[in-house]
């Protein structure tokens, strides 16, 4: 759903779900660091177990506001108290808005990017972020993966952007697609998660934390039985502690 839109002449906006921190970063690669959110609205997926609805389902579209990126790093740098920190471009699928002015002028004042997509899209500006997370959603979610898109999007990269794998396990199928997708791009570090299902939108504190922790055990238990030794598996620290409420 959705593309970039073809606006000419006149900077394009960015659609906005909200923008939140400091706070840390919960998941893959940089858990634990400190981190100031942009969550984009919109996505070209809609994943059985989505956890970010009101950045991916037209019905929450009016909450998305169009915003310049002027007013976007004025949010940013009021929230930073203009002291340069990781900002995680995430959505939805962000890759499917015009970020790259955005990571221009913010790395005009020594900030740094990360993204997280599903690897369906790729962009030019890929090269300019700090850090790529990739995650392609494996069957559980009841999406189509395509390896083409997801290399297309490690080449748009270049030799820019330190790139990591991210895939979250629900089951033994999911956990075969992991295996998978680490043997075709056995370049790349990747990190596994178990999986989270999303809670009634009147519950969204709430969390099925018996589940999460035993799919967490049994995840490690299965990576140790494999000697797949280069494989991280790490909780969503941010789950554990506020379940799927918005904003942390």
């Amino acid at each position: 759903m959705g593309g970039i839109s073809s606006m000419t002449g006149r900077e394009q906006k960015i659609r906005i779900s909200e923008i939140f921190g400091p706070t840390i970063q919960g998941e893959g690669p940089l858990m634990g660091l400190p981190t100031v959110f942009v969550r984009t609205g919109g996505c070209d997926y809609r994943c059985e177990w989505c956890d970010t609805l009101h950045a991916v389902d037209s019905a929450f579209r009016d909450e998305w506001t169009p915003t310049s990126v002027e007013d976007i790093w004025s949010k940013v740098e009021s929230l930073s108290d203009g002291c340069p920190l990781t900002i995680s471009l995430s959505g939805g699928n962000p890759a499917i808005q015009p970020l790259g002015p955005l990571i221009t002028r913010g790395k005009r004042d020594g900030y740094q990017f990360a993204l997280e997509t599903q690897g369906s899209i790729a962009q030019d500006w890929f090269a300019e972020l700090d850090h790529l997370i990739l995650s392609p959603k494996p069957p559980s979610s009841g999406m189509e993966f395509k390896p083409g898109e997801l290399r297309n999007c490690v080449a748009a990269a270049r030799n820019g952007p330190r790139i990591a794998l991210k895939i979250v396990i629900f089951d033994e199928a999911d956990y075969a697609f992991a295996r998978f997708v680490a043997k075709e791009f056995k370049e790349l570090p990747i990190f596994l998660q178990p999986g989270n299902h999303t809670p009634p939108v009147e519950d969204e504190a709430l969390i099925d934390l018996e589940g999460i922790l035993n799919r967490m055990r049994w995840l490690v238990d299965r990576v140790a039985s494999d000697r797949w030794f280069n494989a991280r598996v790490l909780p969503q620290l941010h789950v554990l502690l506020w379940g799927n409420m918005r904003g942390v």
